[in-house]
């Protein structure tokens, strides 16, 4: 069946155009989706895991709190809090090497998901650990000071402190860090570019130029975004998705990624997520006082705020979170459905957007059950895009006559 028939059936039946949409997997593909998608569950459990141990190794036998005394006794007072929390980034690091290596490169590669070699992929993983040391560093220091000078209304300043933080971090890193991995040149002038250019003037986008990545190097999935506020708003989308996608699934991912920015996602996000920190570390400030009057004599760490308490500190704060996976999950899903229909609408893409839907099946599983969904997705599934487009699509009674007798798409 071609694409074009199924353009046709949409405009009537919105429910047999996504089931024929479906129907374009082979049973190999949907196998190694699933598979792929469904490991990742069990990824996040061995990693939550592996935290949990690695915050053993260091507080047992007293092996944080020696670290600390260590650094103490060589640098001056105001250096023992950040010298500490660099040795504890290289030292976990370094543990989880192994999980890491095997996570991020041989079974990306085992699913056909990696283009890197071992070494070009270990080269960026080391520039990422020294952004993210330094990030770190200048985090915690902060937070773990808030903590020692305010005592238990470190909760609130803590909250609004790493706010601040993430929005800072939203502002640089389009700038500053993602072409340290990444080249950033614009985009090709051509319709296309100027499609995307009048997309996002028509709503409210600053931005004056479309950028393009080469992710290629790294991997042949498809992304966009529209990253950045306050001065550093940059439309960017990778060479794949301009390789791999038709113009109009590139127009209908644009519009998903002006919508995250018009409907002020990062500011709500922001402010959602704000609220789970809080809570979070009104978890930690309360779990952390009960481990320490157990056990905090036989670890030789103090109160909340002793730096060789961190491993315990992030050990309780990553319990809070792995429990809080479906909330986290459903609120960045709620957005990307609102961002979905926003882009929708902008683009008026329906079957671009239904095409792109079906290529993130590569690492995405298509048909998970309904509490499938809710915890373990953070984007809505495939099934459910296609059936949106094609909903959007009947209602609005489009047949694109760009796909018209396109054979693209056969199922066999």
């Amino acid at each position: 069946m071609t694409l074009a028939t199924i353009a046709a059936i949409a405009a009537t039946d919105p429910l047999t155009a996504t089931e024929t949409w479906m129907n374009t997997m082979t049973a190999e593909q949907i196998a190694r989706s699933n598979g792929y998608f469904v490991g990742g569950y069990w990824l996040q459990l061995w990693n939550f895991l592996i935290s949990l141990a690695v915050a053993w190794v260091l507080l047992a036998g007293k092996r944080s709190a020696r670290m600390r005394d260590w650094v103490s006794s060589k640098l001056p007072r105001w250096l023992v809090s950040p010298s500490y929390i660099g040795l504890y980034v290289f030292i976990t690091t370094l543990l989880v090497l192994p999980m890491t290596v095997y996570q991020d490169f041989f079974r990306e590669q085992q699913y056909d998901l990696m283009n890197q070699t071992l070494g070009g992929w270990f080269e960026e993983q080391i520039i990422g650990f020294f952004v993210g040391l330094a990030i770190t560093m200048l985090a915690v220091w902060g937070l773990f000071a808030l903590i020692r000078k305010l005592g238990p209304a470190w909760r609130w300043w803590g909250t609004g402190a790493t706010i601040a933080f993430l929005a800072l971090m939203i502002m640089v890193s389009p700038v500053y860090i993602s072409p340290l991995f990444n080249d950033y040149t614009p985009m090709e002038e051509g319709p296309l570019k100027t499609e995307i250019l009048a997309m996002a003037e028509a709503n409210g986008v600053p931005a004056d130029n479309v950028y393009v990545f080469n992710i290629s190097k790294q991997t042949d999935r498809v992304t966009a975004n529209v990253s950045g506020f306050l001065g550093t708003t940059r439309i960017s989308l990778s060479d794949t998705l301009l390789e791999r996608v038709s113009p109009e699934g590139v127009k209908s991912v644009m519009g998903h990624e002006i919508g995250h920015y018009t409907l002020g996602h990062i500011y709500e996000m922001l402010i959602n997520f704000g609220l789970v920190i809080f809570f979070g570390y009104v978890f930690t400030h309360s779990v952390y006082g009960w481990a320490h009057r157990r056990w905090g004599h036989a670890w030789g760490i103090g109160p909340i705020g002793d730096i060789a308490g961190l491993p315990l500190f992030f050990a309780v704060l990553s319990v809070y979170f792995f429990i809080a996976t479906p909330v986290t999950n459903s609120i960045i899903r709620s957005n990307e459905v609102e961002a979905d229909y926003f882009g929708l609408n902008a683009a008026a893409e329906p079957d671009g957007f239904a095409d792109v839907s079906m290529m993130l099946a590569e690492y995405r599983k298509m048909r998970p059950s309904k509490w499938e969904e809710i915890i373990f997705f953070d984007h809505p599934s495939g099934y459910n895009r296609v059936l949106m487009s094609m909903k959007w699509k009947a209602a609005h009674e489009v047949i694109d006559a760009n796909v018209v007798g396109d054979p693209a798409i056969v199922d066999e």
